[in-house]
C-alpha cells in the first residue's frame, strides 16, 4: 500500500549568521552594496556586450551569459539572504525554499558549461588560429549556450525531484542562509541514501567533467604559448585567456570545496563562509577581473557613457 507524503513542514526556518547578530546593520549594509554593485556591473556587461559592435566576438558573447547566470544567482540567493540578516532568522515557505534551491542549482550548473564553453573558445584561438573563425561558428557558440542552460536545468531538476518528494516532519531550521541541498537532507525524516549517491553521481557531469576539459583544454594552450618564441609574443598571448583563467580558479576552488568535500568534513561556519564568498564575492569580481584586464570592454564602456551623456544634454 502507497502511503501518501507524510510532509508535516510547511516552512523552514533560515538561521543565517547568529555569530554576526551584533553587527546584523554593518553586515547588512555591506551584503547591501555588493549586491547592488554586483547587478550593475553584470547588467552593464550584459548591455556592452548586447549593443557594441566591438564585442560580438564568441568570448564576449559566453561572457554575456555568464554575466546573466550572475544576475540570476545573486538575485536568487541575496535578497532573502538579507532579510535574513537584519531579522536574525526569517521563515521560508516550503515553496519558495525549493525554487530558491532549483534556480540555484541550474544557474550554477550552467555557469560551469559557460565557463567550459569559454575555455574551448580560447583554446580555438590561440591553438587554432588559422581555423578559429570557421570553427567557432554563430551556429556552434549558440549550440553551446542553448545547451549549457537546457542541460543545466534537466540536470538539477532530477536531484530537484528528489529533494522534493522527501517527508519533512521536523524540525525545520536550517542552519544556512539559503536552501542548500545538504541542509535539506539533513532535516529530512526519510531515507536520504539514494539522493546522496544521486547528487554524488551528478556531480561528475556538472563539476568534475567540466573542470577536467577546462584543464585540457589549458594544458593545451600553456605548451602553445610556452611554444611561442619571443616573450612579448607569449605575455599577449596569455593575456587574452588570463581573466578567464582567474575566474575559473576562484568559481572552481569554492565549489569544489563546498560539494566535493562532505559536509560534516568541515564546520558549518566555515561552509557559511565558503558558500558566502561563492554567491556574494565571486559574481561581484567576475566583471572587475574581465573589464580592468580588457581594453576593449573598457573601449567600448566609455563610448557607452559619452552616447549618454550626449543624449542628456
Amino acid at each position: 500500500m502507497n502511503e501518501k507524503n507524510s510532509t508535516s513542514v510547511s516552512e523552514f526556518l533560515i538561521l543565517g549568521f547568529p555569530a554576526l547578530y551584533d553587527y546584523k546593520l554593518s553586515f547588512f549594509s555591506i551584503v547591501l552594496l555588493m549586491y547592488c554593485v554586483t547587478i550593475c556591473e553584470n547588467l552593464l556587461i550584459i548591455l556592452l556586450v548586447s549593443t557594441s559592435r566591438r564585442l560580438h566576438s564568441p568570448m564576449y558573447f559566453f561572457l554575456g551569459h555568464l554575466a546573466l547566470t550572475d544576475v540570476i544567482l545573486v538575485t536568487t540567493i541575496v535578497p532573502k539572504m538579507m532579510e535574513v540578516i537584519i531579522k536574525g532568522g526569517s521563515f521560508i515557505p516550503l515553496v519558495e525554499c525549493f525554487t530558491q534551491f532549483y534556480l540555484y542549482g541550474g544557474t550554477v550548473c550552467a555557469e560551469c558549461f559557460l565557463l567550459t564553453a569559454m575555455s574551448y573558445d580560447r583554446y580555438l584561438a590561440i591553438c587554432k588560429p588559422l581555423h578559429y573563425i570557421s570553427m567557432m561558428s554563430v551556429q556552434l557558440r549558440y549550440g553551446l549556450v542553448i545547451s549549457s542552460w537546457a542541460i543545466s536545468f534537466m540536470l538539477v531538476l532530477i536531484t530537484f525531484l528528489l529533494v522534493l518528494n522527501l517527508d519533512y516532519c521536523g524540525p525545520n531550521v536550517i542552519n544556512h542562509f539559503f536552501c542548500d541541498f545538504a541542509p535539506l537532507l539533513e532535516l529530512s525524516c526519510s531515507d536520504t541514501t539514494g539522493v546522496g549517491i544521486e547528487m554524488l553521481v551528478l556531480s561528475f557531469p556538472i563539476i568534475l567533467l567540466p573542470f577536467l576539459l577546462v584543464i585540457i583544454s589549458y594544458v593545451s594552450i600553456f605548451i602553445t604559448i610556452f611554444g611561442i618564441s619571443s616573450t612579448s609574443g607569449r605575455q599577449k598571448t596569455f593575456s587574452t585567456c588570463s581573466s578567464h583563467l582567474v575566474v575559473v580558479s576562484t568559481y572552481y576552488g569554492s565549489m569544489l570545496i563546498i560539494y566535493m568535500v562532505p559536509y560534516r568534513g568541515h564546520s558549518v561556519p566555515v561552509n557559511k563562509f565558503i558558500s558566502l564568498v561563492f554567491i556574494v564575492l565571486t559574481p561581484l569580481l567576475n566583471p572587475m577581473i574581465y573589464s580592468l584586464r580588457n581594453k576593449e570592454i573598457q573601449a567600448s564602456m566609455i563610448i557607452y557613457l559619452m552616447v549618454c551623456d550626449f543624449y542628456r544634454i
